[in-house]
Formats: structure tokens, sequence, C-alpha cells
């Protein structure tokens, strides 16, 4: 089957490419910030596993994409619209995050050394609150339009990669204090 734009719903497709921008944006803004931290003595851990994130991460996108073309996924409402609801939700929480690390935040571990850990916003409650946004993003994004699959799959391989990633955020954090 080729997975043409004829196949899929325009709101799909509207929803797709307003994440990838967003998440494109989030890339600008990270870069900016790893210069910051670079200037500022900014120590990089974990680099083997970012790529394992990026493709994750896109992948994503493109599993909804494929599994509503190739299963004939419909747009259930009352999930959908709860759906889209919760992963708007979702895109606030993670501008807050952002916001409240200011240039501390990034897609990479970068820790500054000696800089204390954050305390305002959603880190007041959470250590980690990004990674909890994200765990509910792959869930209700993919169920907008019912990509459950992609939904189920993305959670299982995005658990093993935030193992790894705690373990090396964690350290980073504790090595810089």
């Amino acid at each position: 089957m080729v997975l043409g734009s004829e196949q899929l719903p325009t709101g799909l497709l509207v929803l797709i490419a307003v994440i990838t921008v967003e998440r494109g944006f989030e890339l600008v803004v990270a870069r900016r910030h790893a210069r910051w931290a670079a200037a500022n003595g900014g120590v990089e851990y974990g680099r083997r596993h970012y790529p394992v994130m990026v493709v994750l991460h896109a992948g994503l996108l493109v599993g909804i994409l494929t599994e509503v073309a190739a299963a004939d996924r419909q747009f259930v409402p009352a999930i959908g619209w709860a759906a889209l609801a919760v992963t708007a939700l979702c895109q606030a929480a993670r501008w807050w995050c952002v916001r409240s690390l200011g240039p501390r935040w990034n897609t990479r571990v970068i820790v500054v050394p000696g800089m204390p850990l954050e305390t305002r916003g959603p880190y007041r409650w959470l250590r980690h609150p990004n990674y909890v946004i994200v765990v509910t993003e792959g869930i209700a994004l993919p169920l907008v339009h019912n990509a459950w699959l992609t939904a189920l799959l993305f959670t299982a391989a995005n658990a093993a990669l935030l193992t790894v990633r705690l373990r090396v955020e964690n350290k980073a954090l504790q090595l810089a204090a």
C-alpha cells in the first residue's frame, strides 16, 4: 500500500504538520540553549541514546500516518476529541517546562556544573515533568485518530528509552551538583 495524502484525513495531516513544526521549533530552542550551556561550561551526557530518541519520536509521527492509512483507522469522536485535548495540554505543559528551565532546557542531556536543580513551575512537584508529558502525549496523539497500535508500540519503545535516559540524566545531575 502506498501512503498518499489522499488516503489520510485532512485534519490528521494538519495535526501532524503542526506537531512537526512545533518539534522543529523545539530543536531551534534546544540548539540555542546548547550554545548557552557550552559557553557556561555545560557537559553533555548520553550522546549515544540521542539518535535513538530522534528516530523514535519521528517514528511516532510516521507510525500514526501509516497506521491510519494502512488499517483504515477512523476518527472516533468520543476518543479523538478527548485525545486531542490531552495532546494540546501536553504541548502547553511542555512549554511550561521549557520556560521554567530557561536556557537549561534541552532535548539533549547537557548540564552546567554547579547549577541548582530547578524548583519552579512543574519542577516544584516532579523531578522530570517533561517525561510524564512525553509518555502522556505518546498515548494521546495516536489516539486522536484511533492509531492504538502506534500508541502501544511507541509507549513500549519509549519506556525502554526512558529507562536509559533517566539513568543518564539523574547521574549527570548528581555529578554536576
